[in-house]
């Protein structure tokens, strides 16, 4: 069985992982640094990971412990990379699937972006999750989390 990993400091999709996981009883590990709060779940198979402050720490603590076959929810793209170099799978809250078919435009995208905001122009933030997106990530953490099909 697979082990799902949270970025947890802004993953706004929480509640549908501890969701699907108390259903097909999985382990979860929500990983935050503790800069927000998180309101830990009633549920034995959710663990709270809270590492030291820092950049990155959260990600460094999930990119050593995640295995192949487990699966990251994250929007983190560096993040992501480190998963699927183990193996694992990655999912955005916003339902992208990681793939390493996709993940080094996404790399690029984002250095794109981080240039133009140091260049100072403003790029905005991540829009809202909406309903649409909380839908989309339900029907990719289903299926990052099927068993792989036999050829």
């Amino acid at each position: 069985m697979a082990d799902i990993y949270i970025d947890g400091d802004a993953c706004p999709v929480r509640d549908e992982v501890y969701r699907v996981a108390d259903r097909l009883g999985l382990q979860v590990f929500v990983v935050s640094n503790g800069s927000r709060p998180i309101r830990p779940p009633r549920d034995p198979n959710v663990s709270m990971i809270i590492v030291g402050e820092g950049a990155d720490k959260a990600d460094d603590w999930i990119a050593e412990r995640i295995t192949s076959g487990d699966l990251c929810v994250t929007s983190d793209i560096p993040l992501a990379r480190r998963c699927l170099g183990k193996g694992a799978r990655a999912v955005s809250p916003a339902g992208q699937h990681w793939t390493e078919n996709n993940i080094g435009q996404a790399l690029a995208g984002r250095d794109v972006a981080r240039h133009l905001r140091e260049m100072g122009v403003n790029t905005g933030g991540p829009p809202p999750l909406t309903k649409a997106d909380r839908s989309r990530f339900l029907s990719a953490l289903d299926k990052a989390l099927q068993p792989p099909r036999r050829r």
